[in-house]
């Protein structure tokens, strides 16, 4: 799917419609020793075959999520593509 690069969109913080830069928000880096991952880690320990930090299963499409940057103000906002799966999203030049 094919997204211009700029969108005038609402701004919560101007509280008007602004021009609006668009970029395709990425996902930060994991940490590897967080609570969460480590019992995560744990839960699958006994599951043939499903080793931790292994993938098995591909996903078709994922969410894609778009982050948006006020021209006025320079807030973000991030918002999910129209809540469908998506296998690609381009950003037009």
């Amino acid at each position: 799917m094919k997204f211009p690069k700029e969108i005038r969109t609402y701004c919560p913080k101007c509280k008007k419609h602004t021009l609006m830069k668009v970029k395709i928000a990425s996902k930060g880096r994991a940490r590897s020793m967080a609570i969460g991952t480590r019992k995560h880690d744990r839960s699958l320990l006994g599951h043939g075959g499903k080793r931790a930090g292994e993938k098995t299963v591909k996903k078709q499409g994922k969410r894609q999520k778009l982050m948006f940057t006020c021209s006025v103000c320079s807030k973000k906002i991030e918002r999910v593509l129209q809540g469908r799966t998506k296998k690609k999203v381009e950003i037009e030049r």
